[in-house]
């Protein structure tokens, strides 16, 4: 009688586990949106001025990112969108990375870029962009963007499935945390001491 009853139960399992799968992401909310208790909300709670440092601004010496997440943005919270600035000078790159919680919509607005993201079957997917292009990274996956213009800077606007999409940079996970040397070393078919020279590279500048 319990086989046969746990039987039954497998295909309802399965489908509530498959549902959750398919929904994974932020969590719906029961309300218009999530506020502070005990405060006043007005339109200043649904705004953010994070974004006009950029007018009139020169070009960063290096790759930069400016968030409107969730961090940055507390009206995100519930609403599943977030939106990042990046800055590329010329000849920059935004080193291997992966979103583990959003899909990411990336728009060129300023010069050209080289990208491109490796699938789970690790097919390797690229293009070169130019400025009213846009391009998408599954979420999850491992991906890129290059300046190579020698010259000129470029600049992207890039949106995201999330209020909080995470960001997980491949070469300071590896490089820039405690992950024991000979692990590495194996895992990268090399010697410790080339390990120990790659992590020196991440090391906080004095």
């Amino acid at each position: 009688m319990a086989s046969t009853s746990f039987k039954i139960l497998v295909p309802f399992i399965a489908f509530a586990i498959i549902a959750q799968i398919a929904m994974a992401g932020d969590p719906d909310i029961l309300t218009d949106f999530i506020a502070p208790t005990n405060q006043t909300i007005d339109g200043n709670f649904f705004t953010f001025t994070g974004m006009r440092s950029l007018v009139g601004a020169p070009p960063p010496g290096n790759f930069t990112v400016l968030k409107a997440a969730l961090k940055e943005f507390p009206a995100l919270e519930g609403q599943s969108v977030s939106y990042a600035v990046l800055q590329y000078p010329a000849g920059s790159i935004n080193p291997p990375h992966t979103h583990p919680r959003a899909a990411e919509l990336l728009f060129v607005i300023q010069g050209g870029l080289q990208v491109g993201f490796v699938d789970t079957t690790n097919k390797l997917f690229t293009q070169t962009l130019q400025v009213g292009d846009i391009f998408v990274f599954p979420k999850g996956l491992v991906h890129f963007q290059f300046n190579s213009d020698a010259q000129e800077p470029a600049m992207a606007v890039s949106g995201f499935g999330s209020a909080n999409a995470g960001t997980v940079s491949l070469p300071t996970t590896l490089f820039a945390t405690d992950i024991d040397d000979t692990i590495l070393a194996k895992a990268f078919k090399t010697d410790v001491a080339t390990i120990q020279a790659l992590k020196a590279g991440f090391a906080p500048k004095a």
